[in-house]
């Protein structure tokens, strides 16, 4: 078997979290720390009660709960991978064009630039831009005009979207711990729910029904895409345009994220966020959340609501 083509890259410093410094190139290699060295949970503040003074602003009510998808519904950071090294297989996507093997993702790779750049077609923008525009079955030469290049990453990402898709249905994915017990909560509460995705939509509809259910699904009270705004995460675009979709004001949303991308929209949206992370986010700076989960199976719906009365007292 020929080897793989390398993805021993560097990302620069523009896609770094806003709540670090990066140097102007880092490694791909930089070494992360196992997950199992993360707490369990972790609160930003350390009071275990809320205490509110008579002249103090009424306490913000929590008004809806939205959720990411991918990390928060369901880990699946490896099956966009495969879906991606799979379509890179199909098309003969070389990366240099003079590569002896279709590109491949690593894990290690793959970790970083996801949790750089939001939405699949930016990724391969970013990633063919930095390292020269690929030979293909589709283009045999490397595109050289805009057009040409817009027509290579669509064809690629409605491949790889198929390609996710069939993963998805074929039963073996499952839902993150908690999120269907949080969800029913939310529900039976009376308090909106939304879901609000980078991905795209189709893919994302067909991830909700699979692993959510349809009646969950076509319960919800917003459902926003990558395709329904211009600008991805971490633009806040997608939380702004659910606020106004759900009719509440964004100081009584709380988001459900994995990473820092995901954060940071939440903040420029103006809402509070916790974060229930994943082996490969374990080790980002979460500072700004409210409170940070391995998983959903112990955040309760009466400690969210503490906690973001909480975040307006103290923050």
């Amino acid at each position: 078997m020929p080897p793989m083509a390398s993805t021993s890259l560097f990302i620069p410093a523009s896609f770094a979290p806003a709540t670090a410094a990066a140097p102007a190139r880092r490694s791909f290699s930089s070494h992360r720390s196992s997950p199992s060295t993360v707490p369990s949970v972790r609160l930003r503040r350390a009071s275990s009660s809320l205490v509110v003074s008579a002249s103090a602003s009424p306490p913000r009510s929590l008004d809806a709960l939205i959720f990411d998808c991918d990390g928060v519904i369901l880990e699946s950071e490896h099956l966009h991978r495969q879906a991606y090294n799979d379509a890179f297989a199909h098309f003969g996507v070389r990366c240099p064009p003079a590569a002896d093997a279709p590109l491949d993702w690593d894990e290690a790779f793959y970790d970083i630039l996801q949790n750089r750049i939001g939405g699949g077609k930016p990724k391969m923008r970013w990633y063919f831009g930095e390292n020269g525009w690929p030979s293909s079955k589709i283009f045999e030469t490397p595109p050289s005009s805009d057009s040409d290049k817009e027509k290579l990453v669509d064809i690629i990402q409605d491949w790889k979207t198929e390609r996710y898709k069939e993963i998805i249905k074929s039963g073996t994915v499952e839902p993150r711990p908690g999120v269907l017990r949080l969800m029913d909560e939310v529900r039976g509460a009376g308090i909106k729910l939304a879901v609000c995705s980078a991905a795209t939509k189709s893919s994302v509809v067909l991830c909700l029904e699979n692993l959510i259910g349809l009646e969950r699904f076509t319960g919800l009270d917003c459902f926003l895409a990558g395709d329904d705004v211009k600008q991805k995460k971490p633009d806040p675009s997608i939380y702004v345009t659910a606020a106004k979709k759900l009719g509440v004001e964004s100081k009584n949303c709380l988001v459900v994220e994995d990473s820092v991308i995901g954060l940071q929209a939440a903040k420029g949206a103006g809402m509070s966020c916790i974060i229930t992370y994943t082996p490969s986010t374990a080790n980002q700076d979460f500072k700004d959340a409210i409170a940070t989960y391995p998983d959903l199976s112990n955040a309760r719906l009466e400690d969210l609501k503490l906690l973001l009365q909480e975040s307006l007292v103290t923050g």
